[in-house]
C-alpha cells in the first residue's frame, strides 16, 4: 500500500496549492538529469542548457541507473523527481553505441509523463569556441526570441512535436507585456531537413533605423548543436485535452469589503476607527481660539465706550 501524506498545517497546504495544476500558468522550472554512462559533448551540453536556464533550472549531477523514459516502469523515478523539484521540463542526457549523445526532452502533467521527444546531438560547439564582445553577453533570466526557419516544422509531424517542446523548453516565463531595450538574445531553430534541426543561440545588436523600432543584429554566441530527431511520443487525445483547458475569464482576485449589487452597483465599505476627540492634542493658536479672543476683545472695547458715555452725560 502507499502512503499518501496530506499537509497538517496551513502552509503546507498553500505549497501543495501552488504546485497543483493551473489554468493560468506561472514559470516552468527545468529538471536536467544524468543517465548511468554520458559523453563528454553530452556532459557539456547539459551543462550548456543549465547555464542558459540557471534561473528557473534544477541540475543533478549524479547517475540515475532506474531512469528509461520510453519503457513501462522506467517513468516511475522521473515522475518522483518532477514532484520533488516540482519541475514540469526535464532534460535527461544518455550514452550509448546504438543512440550516441541522446537527449530525452519531455514533459510532466500533474507530475505524469505528458509527452517525450529523443534527439541526437551532432556538431556540437560551446560558448567557449565563440569569439565576440563580451558587452553583447546575454544577460542571465532575460526573455529570448524564438525563431522556427523552414517548412519542416509545419509539415512533419516529428519536426511539429519538437517545436512545441523546445518552445516550452526555451521560451522562460510567459508575459503579457515586454520592452524592446531588454531584448538582448535569440534562439534560432532552423529545419535543415525532415529530422535534422540546427539550433544556435545569438546575442541582439540593437542599431539605429530612422523610426521607433531599432533595427536588429544577430551575433552568434553559442552554444550551436544539430539535433536529430529519433523517437518520439505525442500524448494521447484524452490527456492532451485535459492539459489544454483553459479560462475564458482570467480568475480575478477577490475584493475585501467590496459588495455588488444589481440596483446600486459596486458598494463598498469603509471601516474608521474611533476617534477620541477629547485626547487630540489641539494647537496653542488656533484658529477658532483667535477668533474668540478677536470677539471677546471688540466687546469690551464696546463696553468700556459705553461707560465713558454715561460719564459724560
Amino acid at each position: 500500500m502507499v502512503e499518501i501524506k496530506t499537509a497538517k498545517t496551513h502552509k503546507g497546504k498553500r505549497e501543495l496549492e501552488k504546485r497543483a495544476p493551473k489554468l493560468v500558468e506561472s514559470g516552468k522550472k527545468t529538471l536536467i538529469l544524468h543517465g548511468t554512462k554520458t559523453s563528454g559533448v553530452l556532459n557539456a551540453v547539459l551543462k550548456e542548457i543549465y547555464h542558459l536556464k540557471k534561473d528557473c533550472a534544477i541540475k543533478y549531477s549524479r547517475k540515475n541507473e532506474n531512469i528509461k523514459p520510453f519503457e513501462s516502469g522506467g517513468e516511475t523515478s522521473l515522475e518522483f523527481f518532477s514532484l520533488k523539484t516540482d519541475c514540469s521540463i526535464f532534460v535527461y542526457g544518455s550514452h550509448s553505441k546504438k543512440r550516441p549523445d541522446n537527449l530525452t526532452i519531455g514533459r510532466t502533467y500533474d507530475h505524469h509523463i505528458y509527452d517525450l521527444v529523443e534527439v541526437g546531438v551532432e556538431n556540437f560547439k560551446p560558448m567557449e569556441s565563440f569569439s565576440y564582445d563580451k558587452k553583447l553577453a546575454p544577460k542571465e533570466g532575460s526573455k529570448p526570441f524564438i525563431t522556427f526557419v523552414g517548412e519542416g516544422f509545419e509539415n512533419v509531424e516529428e519536426l511539429k512535436h519538437l517545436k512545441e517542446v523546445l518552445l516550452d523548453l526555451l521560451r522562460g516565463e510567459v508575459v503579457e507585456n515586454l520592452n524592446i531595450t531588454g531584448l538582448d538574445r535569440a534562439y534560432v531553430c532552423t529545419a535543415v531537413s525532415s529530422n535534422k534541426v540546427f539550433l544556435t543561440h545569438c546575442a541582439l545588436r540593437l542599431k539605429k533605423s530612422g523610426t521607433v523600432v531599432p533595427r536588429m543584429e544577430l551575433v552568434e554566441v553559442g552554444p550551436s548543436m544539430d539535433l536529430v530527431v529519433r523517437r518520439h511520443r505525442p500524448p494521447n487525445d484524452s490527456l492532451r485535452k485535459e492539459a489544454m483547458k483553459t479560462s475564458r475569464e482570467k480568475p480575478k482576485k477577490k475584493e475585501k469589503n467590496v459588495k455588488k449589487d444589481a440596483i446600486q452597483g459596486k458598494i463598498g465599505n469603509i471601516y474608521i476607527p474611533d476617534q477620541k476627540i477629547g485626547e487630540m492634542a489641539l494647537p496653542n493658536k488656533a484658529k477658532g481660539i483667535k477668533r474668540e479672543r478677536r470677539e471677546a476683545k471688540l466687546k469690551n472695547e464696546s463696553g468700556e465706550h459705553a461707560s465713558k458715555r454715561k460719564k459724560d452725560d
